[in-house]
């Protein structure tokens, strides 16, 4: 009888343990996600990240490529994975690029494009599924609504949609643009902002700010030094250190080439925090010529997100002040393309579980989105009228002779 009870008890043992501890090497979703464990939710490291990687395109190389695109100062490649059903192939297909790290501290937006190619790789081969158990099929889209009525919310998403976007587009991603500053850690245990490349006149806050680092209207840290920060942005120990010139350094030239080696419509830029979503313009208040476009998608997003879409533009005469040499400027203004940044979450690295997995779920429904777009974009910029556009170049073509315009 005793050695009857003891075997049960070292059941009930081994059961509490599975569950609060899963074991290394588990799905995704258990290892990283277990929304009812009170275990702080851990971030992938740069290391973590790249075994499973590779693991994942071993697994699917039918549809998924992992190639790097450039390595970093201290030596780590910087991983660019592909998504699409002839993978291996440059097809006519438009393509989506969605990038994480900028600033390595920020972890939600490399953990959020991990989640997001799993999430993908999974459910491609899958036969639709009813998840719920409802007796319906794809009926609660990853949109934060409750469409079937059941009180659950994106509890059975479309598989077809995961088949028809990887069928019909070219996704490209890079989780951890800055993988030096994701793994260095200081006293403060949360990551580096900057990248890990020294620079002159730097003593212990080296490196440069990535996202300040693209080449967009530098000119105007010139013409306009104070509305711009050039006092910190020029200083090599500032926290937004933008670096010598454009292009500087290995990760902002790596995803350069990468960018204008292949066919994109349309960007997201993840960052952390703040929930919220903003747009070209980052320098100036003037109109875009694709606004309305833009404001289309941004809203699109933010339905499913519910986070705020800064639109934030209106001024008679644009303004100058903000910020040179993001991405998004470069991406739009350079390429062409729609270039958006997602600053997910409410505070830089939550580590509820809960929290984790909602934000991460819930921009596979941006994602998703976003991919579904981009088949129209080059077809949406002709149609979607442009009603700001009229009145900014109306008064531009005023302010010339001025001497007041202020170039875009």
């Amino acid at each position: 009888m005793k050695e009857k009870t003891l075997s049960i008890l070292l059941a009930v043992i081994l059961i509490l343990i599975s569950t609060i501890y899963p074991v290394m090497g588990t799905s995704y979703p258990n290892q990283h996600f277990n929304s009812t464990s009170m275990i702080p939710h851990q971030y992938f490291t740069y290391f973590e990240m790249a075994d499973l990687l590779h693991t994942l395109q071993e697994n699917y190389s039918d549809i998924m490529l992992l190639e790097s695109i450039g390595t970093t100062y201290e030596g780590r490649n910087i991983w660019m994975i592909k998504l699409s059903d002839n993978v291996n192939e440059d097809e006519d297909e438009p393509g989506v690029l969605l990038m994480g790290a900028h600033h390595g501290n920020e972890k939600p937006s490399f953990e959020a494009l991990i989640f997001f190619i799993q999430h993908m790789l999974k459910n491609y081969g899958k036969e639709n599924t009813d998840d719920d158990e409802d007796g319906q099929i794809n009926e609660d889209l990853i949109d934060g609504l409750d469409n079937d009525g059941d009180g659950l919310v994106d509890e059975n998403p479309s598989e077809d949609r995961v088949r028809n976007v990887i069928d019909n587009t070219q996704i490209f991603l890079i989780p951890m643009v800055n993988p030096d500053g994701v793994e260095y850690t200081d006293n403060r245990n949360d990551g580096w902002r900057k990248n890990r490349a020294p620079k002159e006149g730097q003593t212990g806050n080296i490196g440069v700010d990535l996202n300040r680092n693209y080449a967009y209207k530098w000119e105007l840290y010139d013409i306009f030094p104070a509305l711009y920060g050039d006092l910190w942005t020029s200083n090599p120990e500032s926290w937004n250190y933008r670096g010598e010139y454009p292009f500087s350094e290995n990760e902002t030239t790596a995803v350069k080439n990468f960018v204008e080696s292949e066919d994109i419509n349309i960007s997201l830029s993840y960052h952390s925090y703040g929930e919220f979503i903003i747009y070209p313009w980052m320098h100036t208040s003037q109109y875009t010529p694709d606004e309305n476009l833009f404001i289309s998608i941004g809203e699109g997003m933010a339905s499913i997100s519910k986070y705020d879409f800064n639109k934030g533009k209106g001024t008679l005469i644009p303004w100058p002040g903000g910020t040179i040499g993001t991405s998004e400027n470069w991406l739009y203004g350079e390429r062409n393309i729609l270039s958006f940044t997602i600053e997910l979450c409410k505070t830089r690295a939550p580590t509820n579980p809960s929290v984790v997995y909602e934000y991460c779920l819930a921009h596979v429904g941006v994602n998703l989105y976003v991919c579904e777009r981009t088949p129209d974009i080059q077809v949406d910029k002709k149609i979607v009228t442009n009603s700001h556009l009229y009145v900014s170049l109306h008064l531009l073509s005023m302010l010339q002779n001025t001497g007041l315009y202020l170039p875009g």
